[in-house]
């Protein structure tokens, strides 16, 4: 992507919606919505972080890769002396790389506060029940690795063929009981009892509510 800055981010973000990913339609009355697999607030901030934050003495661009429910972005450049990953998933001051461009884009009113951007990706995909993104560096630059929690997401955590229904139903509803565990997969209720107390004791679902017919179950950290 090449042309002014300002005009690089509209036309990046614009690019990811239009051509790169695709919408999940969904219908209220009359009206047809559409929901893009990640939320757009979020990719916005990941793409205005890897601007301010970019090594630009390197030469190479900022890089975002586009995957079957996966999206990341990379930028040359590493954390602040002192700094590791975990600064950044809890509130922290702004130390800008470039210094003048993340004051641009804070004047054109793209970065509305400093440093926070790292904690909105984090809110705005816990929102809408998404894996928390991942941060971490890889050849020598820092990548921001977006999920959707998929077959594949949850094979790769190692969880049991049978129970991967449980998860997917569960991220896009935003909870299950134990009679829609019963009713989605077509088992007992000793079964569903079973499939939810291990994921619960894996650490992938939360129970809250009372016992019976008000226990349901959230995804940790959704």
């Amino acid at each position: 992507m090449h042309g002014p800055l300002l005009q690089q981010v509209e036309r990046t973000l614009d690019l990811l919606q239009t051509k790169y990913t695709k919408a999940q339609v969904c219908y209220e009355g009359a009206s047809r919505l559409e929901e893009p697999p990640f939320p757009t607030a979020a990719l916005r901030e990941a793409l205005l972080n890897a601007l301010a934050h970019k090594d630009y003495s390197g030469g190479t661009p900022v890089q975002v890769s586009v995957y079957e429910h996966r999206l990341q972005f990379w930028n040359e450049g590493d954390l602040p002396d002192s700094w590791t990953v975990e600064n950044l998933l809890r509130k922290h001051p702004s130390k800008p790389f470039n210094p003048d461009v993340a004051n641009t884009l804070f004047r054109a009113g793209y970065i509305e506060s400093w440093g926070r951007g790292t904690l909105k990706i984090l809110s705005e995909c816990r929102a809408v029940h998404l894996p928390a993104p991942r941060f971490y560096f890889e050849a020598s630059g820092f990548v921001v690795a977006f999920a959707e929690y998929s077959p594949a997401y949850w094979q790769q955590q190692g969880v049991r063929a049978e129970l991967i229904p449980v998860l997917l139903y569960t991220g896009q509803h935003g909870s299950i009981t134990n009679t829609l565990v019963q009713q989605q997969l077509g088992v007992s209720k000793p079964t569903a009892t079973r499939y939810l107390g291990e994921l619960e004791k894996s650490g992938y679902l939360q129970k809250t509510g009372t016992r019976g017919a008000g226990t349901e179950y959230r995804l940790i950290g959704s």
